[in-house]
């Protein structure tokens, strides 16, 4: 009989390890994945620990896998994880354990050639045996592009013997990068700024440092300062030190820009890891990373759950970005999360960003972070100069959304050959279709939300659960035919007014929800920034880390359409995002700038902007902060109860404010119906807890939650410590 009791950890919902005997013949060390039954199934799960014993009854475990096994590092990792967040230890566990299957790689395929010319010649088939002299091989689709032809005529090609396929070996997932491969140029403050990174990845890559806390290092440049060629110099140390490296990244539409720059300083790309990665292609990745092979990996937020062998550096840019919180299942903060691992690995972590959020800037003050500072753009570039429209007294014409300063400022722009920027943070055509006879409005079946128009997509759309509908003909209250109108614009309706302003401009709009994807924010991305466009109109995603050389001018159409929101971080972040969106003008050779539509002039955040008092902006919205024990100077979670129908919710979130029972210098909030009640067909109610910043948070929740009543039925309650969104 075995006499050693496994605890494994598995990974579904569940708070708890599981006992099973560990039979003869199968040794087993903590951290090895294994395979064990399950009620009536088969599951892999994690040796979190190891007792000896004589178990009676107890199952067997099945089998150890040929994986590598769940470093001391990552274990310690799921435990802080579920401990903060309060989920359970097998959905954190759920978040690393990669276990890699038999999913597919598409092979990939040359062509050559082989044989004699076709039978029939056409100057298409003429370009591509010119394009393919020589004997080598070429992929389909890029000897189709250097010969400006459709894929069609190369496999016609093939068809008739004058071409033929090679199979190919698969691309590699990352080549060593080259630290030496292209030295930047740097400004002196980019020169000292780098050496003060590298510096730190070297000491933590010290063994004689080995348990030394390593150092959290706030990069705060201006927009246009060049603090990615910055942190490439402590990526550069991390390899030449045979560690490895993280970049992290809010959005995935940002990587292939991002490839392209990194393969320039090293003349490789490294490897990525996100939602866009799939198949067989993921599981190298993986393996190299566990191997150690692949030295540096660029990725969205889940790249944090690698298994690095040999971690050492993790660079979060744009920290401050709302992108990093991930709001289902296991609530928790990239930026945060990052620390953690980056200190229990023993590397330095770099938070980078032109505009930092509140939290990381309080802990440079309280010397819990170290700030190296860019304060110019590169190259000497000043700044764009920013002003307001006030649209009180100088608003648009009837049914337009541009005033005439903004207009008079674009055909300036467009007739100098440069290229301007229409912003606007609201996706489709118009947020709102109100019937004239009525008053009807078009809402979400399953979410308490308008539908937005996207006239695109001839479609009415929720942005919350995905619902969709044709736009109708008649009013569906009152039956009238053509009554429905917009209300409001979104990019697309700002697109069709440039259009009618300037017909001969090309124009491109960027927008999350347009067809094709991530593949088309790439491809038009990179048309902006070779100049192919002289109107861009965008969202959110234009306001992210891009340098288009061209862009001269920066039209926010709605500078207040965050500021009136409940978020007690709504000023910061609007100040975020137009200090982001405004500095993508003037990067190039030419000066920049940036007008702000608005009816608010005097609020606090524009006038930080328009001065560029960004200092005095940070501070009095810090002590605001302080003054009203908010975070980071005091502490939040939310409990949101949702259900099936809405007495359920409501009535549980009495329930649990009836088992609240908070402690001095806690103050439970609640429950009231949230702002968005209704979601995917599930109604919800949240309560607030906030307490002072020494309160323990977490254990007081667990309490809470362990005397409250539980939840039955339809009855879901998702916590989130630290939240974001007050929606």
């Amino acid at each position: 009989m075995a006499a050693t009791v496994a605890e494994i950890l598995i990974p579904l919902a569940l708070d708890q390890t599981y006992s099973y005997a560990v039979p003869d013949g199968i040794p087993l060390a903590p951290g090895d994945v294994v395979q064990v039954p399950l009620g009536p199934r088969s599951r892999v799960g994690v040796v979190w620990s190891l007792r000896p014993g004589a178990p009676a009854n107890l199952k067997l475990v099945e089998a150890r896998l040929p994986v590598a096994p769940l470093a001391p590092a990552l274990r310690k990792l799921v435990d802080w994880l579920s401990w903060y967040t309060l989920a359970p230890k097998g959905s954190a566990l759920g978040l690393v354990l990669r276990v890699p299957g038999e999913a597919p790689e598409v092979s990939r395929v040359g062509v050559r050639l082989a044989g004699p010319p076709p039978a029939r010649m056409t100057p298409a088939r003429t370009r591509v045996l010119q394009a393919a002299e020589g004997g080598l091989i070429h992929l389909r689709r890029e000897l189709a592009d250097r010969a400006g032809v459709g894929t069609g005529v190369i496999d016609g090609l093939v068809d008739e013997g004058t071409l033929e396929t090679v199979a190919l070996r698969p691309e590699p997932v990352a080549e060593r990068p080259d630290p030496d491969h292209a030295q930047p140029a740097l400004s002196e403050h980019q020169r000292a700024a780098a050496a003060a990174l590298a510096a730190a990845v070297a000491t933590a890559a010290d063994p004689s440092m080995a348990g030394a806390a390593a150092p959290v290092i706030l990069l705060d440049g201006v927009t246009g300062s060049g603090k990615t060629e910055v942190y490439f110099e402590a990526v550069a140390e991390a390899v030449r030190q045979g560690r490895q490296a993280l970049i992290l990244m809010p959005e995935i539409a940002l990587t292939s820009v991002f490839l392209e720059r990194f393969a320039a300083r090293f003349g490789t790309r490294p490897a990525a890891w996100h939602s866009g990665v799939s198949g067989r292609r993921r599981e190298r990745v993986l393996a190299g990373v566990t191997a150690g092979e692949v030295q540096v990996v660029a990725g969205a937020r889940s790249a944090l759950f690698l298994p690095f062998r040999n971690l050492g550096l993790v660079v979060v840019d744009e920290e401050h970005e709302g992108a990093y919180k991930q709001e289902d299942g296991v609530c928790y903060h990239t930026r945060d999360i990052a620390i953690v691992r980056a200190r229990l690995e023993g590397c330095p972590v770099v938070l980078a960003s032109a505009t930092p959020s509140i939290e990381t800037r309080v802990n440079v003050a309280r010397k819990r972070f170290a700030r190296v500072a860019l304060p110019e753009r590169f190259g000497g570039r000043r700044l764009p100069d920013i002003r307001p429209i006030d649209l009180r007294s100088d608003p648009p014409p009837p049914g337009r959304f541009m005033s005439p300063g903004l207009v008079e400022a674009l055909r300036t722009t467009v007739a100098a050959g440069e290229q301007a920027l229409l912003f606007l943070n609201r996706r489709g055509y118009a947020p709102l279709t109100l019937c004239r006879t009525c008053g009807h409005r078009s809402s979400c079946p399953n979410c308490s939300a308008w539908l937005v128009e996207h006239r695109f997509r001839r479609a009415l759309v929720c942005h919350h659960c995905g619902h969709a509908e044709r736009v109708p003909e008649a009013c569906m209250a009152c039956g009238t035919v053509g009554s429905l109108v917009p209300c409001g614009p979104g990019v697309e309706r700002i697109a069709e007014e440039a259009a009618a302003l300037f017909p001969e401009a090309r124009r491109i709009v960027l927008s999350s929800d347009f067809p094709g994807g991530t593949e088309r924010l790439r491809t038009e991305l990179a048309a902006i920034a070779a100049g192919e466009a002289d109107i861009v109109i965008g969202t959110q995603l234009v306001a992210k880390g891009h340098n288009f050389p061209a862009m001269t001018l920066v039209g926010v159409l709605d500078a207040d359409i965050g500021l009136t929101s409940g978020d007690p971080r709504a000023a910061e972040r609007t100040f975020q995002l137009l200090q982001q969106v405004t500095g993508r003008a003037g990067r190039g050779a030419r000066p920049g700038r940036a007008i702000l539509q608005t009816y608010q002039p005097e609020h606090p955040v524009i006038a930080a902007l328009i001065s560029g008092e960004v200092e005095r902006f940070y501070r009095e919205e810090t002590a605001a902060r302080e003054a009203a024990g908010l975070p980071p100077f005091g502490r939040l979670a939310s409990l949101i109860v949702s259900a099936a129908d809405r007495a359920s919710a409501e009535s549980h979130g009495r329930a649990l404010a009836r088992a609240a029972d908070p402690p001095p210098g806690v103050l439970v909030l609640g429950p009231a119906e949230a702002p968005l009640a209704l979601i995917r067909g599930r109604h919800r109610f949240r309560l607030l807890v906030k307490t002072a910043r020494d309160v323990r948070l977490q254990d007081y929740l667990r309490e809470w939650l362990f005397r409250a009543e539980k939840p039955r039925g339809s009855v879901r309650v998702q916590v989130d410590v630290d939240p974001q969104s007050f929606l």
